[in-house]
């Protein structure tokens, strides 16, 4: 019976073959036009519902991505639910979700909050090649093209297949007729200046748009003797419109691009078709047009009808067509082994490939689905040592060998990172504060990176800190971290302002149990000088000496931690989603000059308890926050102190504004994402929020009630934005406090 069978579609696919020489060969084009590319999908549609074959297909940009997919074998219908589908919208940013970090890294984009790329080695600074690395757009690829092999050649395709793209050393159209179809696609599609390039065979490669929108010539070279082209092209914007300096460079890349599609529409016939949707008012970088775009591209087919019917075949040559597509297909999809034999790691970078193979989790001898391939490509991505990570594949009869790339960011080994804080109450308080650390990677055969960190404003800090992983794993390792610091506490009604310069060192070991937790024991010591401006009379509490003038003593501390720590938040700011927690334990010794004695020293235990969890319901967060620190000691003073005040920190005060050595705090936040609301917008969240708070803090001397609970509230709303969080807001608690407060760049 299955010789019967085969016997029937040989004979079919060979009348198929007499038939196909016999008529033109169709060769299909589309151009490149960004979020507009679903047009093309139109196109097809109704290609397909006259029964029009497709001989050649070859893309731009979008258009190879469409082309690609089609060439691959995918059919429209599905085509259009892999593309719809897709949150294309990612491809904007590479920069990796919070949640998916190592904890550390997690501690430090907190603190530096400004998003920007900027490297020193070799004697000079360095950025990117793009203001986008590509790493989220070639995972959108992946995961759109499914697990697919390398090819020899794309006229082993489905339909023989070439995607254009431009080499930017040499202004000249390289056109890609192998290797992998992924990459291939990336290619034709990075936007200069926007995505970093991508190197080929040795050739640095850009969107094709530039050296060749509509590659006519192209199609016509492999063999066409009809041509359907899809032009989608952005129009020229009216003088009107170009009111600046993006305006008009948007307006000279439009000009570069429609003077090479003018140029290769010359060489169509009166033979061939020109298809020209009427997109013309469709943005190329909103992706929420694709449905509407994909409407207007099946509009434009359905109008030439008349002139595309020409090229239909029967019903039965164009089923005896779709077989074929479908045999060839099923070299990739289907017939060969799937199973993972080998993994091979072109590792262009420092990390040890011991390490990458850690993280990539891969394992011999199963099937690789494209979602369990993305998870694998995230976790060695969001080691953050790479400008990109990728992966082909080459299939054996026995198997599939499974090769990772791994590229070394470009702009490394040692970066700088910034942050920025605003703070103002609307009243007589306003503080500024910048940050910038400098750090040294791979410093060590092991992985050792050097940190340095400044902070100027109302607060100073200088540091240095050496990390070094102890094993191959380097989930243990050692720190030691030097630093002098000024903390200021300003002066309210009940207190002097306050100011603490302080030299400490520290040294840890530690263990990374998970990408997202550490424990770490270690010993510290700490030298500094207390000093309290109490000219303002009120109360001073017990840090002050005296009633008036300014006081000063000095301290010295010394002793053992230990810290555990656990962060899944995926936003610091306004989490929908994970938890962060952070214990501490201190053995401290402290002398106090001159409050105590020379040989006198004060034993103390200071333990900390901080925890901030979120979840998300659609539109709608929930966060907790729970805050407890306590000292034990045998005097009743403590430098070791705890602050409360602040937006979700008892929101009805200002920052800081009280201060002692015991405090216990709780909040619950309602959140609302209004951006998802707003209609034709950004997708930037912008979250009305309402919080319910109750805390206090306590001197050394005074007893923990229940009935000196502070209980506080706060209105607001907040984003995020390039500079960290952004918010405003008004804060309310009992007795009559309340605070207005607008904050950006603050990581609270």
């Amino acid at each position: 019976m299955r010789f019967i069978l085969l016997f029937l579609l040989l004979i079919k696919l060979t009348s198929f073959t007499l038939s196909a020489h016999a008529r033109d060969k169709v060769g299909l084009v589309l151009s490149g036009g960004g979020a507009k590319g679903t047009a093309h999908i139109g196109v097809l549609k109704v290609l397909e519902q006259h029964n029009i074959p497709v001989d050649y297909v070859v893309g731009t940009s979008i258009g190879a991505y469409v082309a690609g997919m089609y060439a691959l074998g995918y059919d429209v219908d599905e085509i259009e639910t892999i593309m719809l589908g897709l949150p294309w919208s990612d491809g904007y940013s590479d920069f990796i979700p919070r949640e998916s970090l190592f904890y550390s890294n997690k501690q430090h984009r907190d603190r530096y909050n400004i998003s920007i790329r900027l490297g020193y080695s070799d004697g000079e600074f360095k950025v990117p090649h793009g203001l986008l690395l590509g790493q989220s757009a070639y995972q959108i690829l992946q995961r759109s093209t499914d697990t697919v092999s390398s090819f020899t050649s794309f006229d082993d395709l489905a339909i023989p297949y070439r995607a254009v793209a431009s080499d930017i050393a040499t202004a000249q159209m390289v056109v890609l007729d192998s290797g992998s179809i992924n990459q291939a696609m990336q290619a034709s599609a990075a936007v200069p200046g926007i995505v970093a390039a991508v190197v080929i065979d040795g050739k640095t490669l850009v969107d094709g748009g530039i050296t060749n929108n509509m590659p006519i010539d192209v199609v016509k070279k492999m063999g066409a003797d009809i041509v359907i082209a899809v032009d989608i092209g952005s129009p020229l914007a009216d003088q009107s419109e170009l009111t600046s300096t993006v305006s008009v460079l948007n307006q000279l890349s439009t000009i570069l691009t429609n003077n090479t599609s003018l140029a290769k529409k010359a060489l169509l016939t009166d033979k061939d078709v020109l298809l020209r949707p009427a997109i013309d008012d469709l943005s190329t970088t909103d992706w929420s047009v694709m449905p509407q775009a994909l409407i207007l591209g099946e509009q434009e087919a359905n109008s030439q009808s008349a002139a595309l019917i020409k090229f239909s075949i029967s019903d039965h040559d164009y089923q005896v067509y779709q077989d074929e597509k479908k045999l060839k297909a099923r070299k990739w999809f289907d017939e060969l082994p799937k199973h993972i034999i080998d993994i091979k790691i072109r590792n262009n970078s420092k990390v040890e490939n011991d390490i990458i193979n850690l993280h990539f989790a891969v394992k011999l001898g199963e099937e690789l689905s494209k979602e369990a391939l993305d998870l694998a490509i995230d976790r060695v991505y969001a080691l953050d040592k790479f400008e990109q990570v990728t992966v082909e594949f080459n299939d054996t009869a026995q198997g599939r060998v499974l090769i990772l790339h791994t590229q070394a960011k470009s702009w490394g080994p040692n970066y700088f990172d910034f942050g920025f804080n605003l703070k103002t109450d609307f009243s007589d308080r306003s503080v500024t504060s910048i940050n910038m650390s400098y750090l040294m990677t791979e410093v060590t055969s092991n992985g050792g990176r050097w940190l340095n960190e400044l902070e100027l404003g109302w607060e100073t800090l200088l540091a240095s800190e050496f990390y070094q992983p102890i094993n191959r794993e380097q989930d243990l390792y050692s720190r030691v971290r030097v630093s002098f610091a000024q903390d200021k506490w300003e002066k309210t009604h009940l207190r002097p302002e306050l100011r603490n310069d302080y030299y400490r060192g520290k040294f840890a070991l530690g263990y990374n149990y998970s990408f997202n937790g550490i424990i770490e024991v270690g010993a510290i010591a700490e030298t500094g000088d207390l000093s309290l401006d109490s000219t303002v009379p009120g109360e001073t509490g017990d840090l002050s000496l005296d009633s008036a003038g300014t006081d000063e003593f000095d301290y010295e501390t010394y002793g053992s931690f230990l810290t555990f720590g656990y962060d899944t938040l995926n936003s610091i700011n306004f989490p929908t989603d994970g938890n962060k927690l952070l214990i501490e334990m201190k053995w401290l010794n402290d002398k106090y000059s001159p409050l105590l004695a020379e040989t006198e020293k004060d034993k103390a235990v200071v333990f900390t308890f901080d925890w901030r969890g979120a979840i998300g319901l659609g539109g709608h967060t929930f966060v907790g926050i729970t805050s407890f620190a306590t000292i034990d000691n045998e005097t009743d003073f403590s430098v070791h102190v705890t602050e409360l005040g602040g937006f979700l920190n008892l929101s009805g005060y200002q920052e800081d504004a009280l201060i002692g050595v015991h405090k216990a705090f709780a909040a619950v936040v309602y959140q609302y994402d209004l951006g998802r609301d707003i209609p034709g917008g950004s997708g930037l969240p912008i979250y009305l929020g309402v919080s319910l708070e109750a805390g206090n803090v306590w001197d050394v001397d005074e007893t923990v009630k229940y009935s000196d609970l502070i209980n506080s509230g706060s209105m607001y709303l907040g984003t995020d934005t390039s500079f960290g969080p952004a918010v405003l807001g008004i804060g309310f608690a009992t007795g009559g406090e309340y605070s207005f407060f607008l904050s950006v760049g603050k990581n609270w």
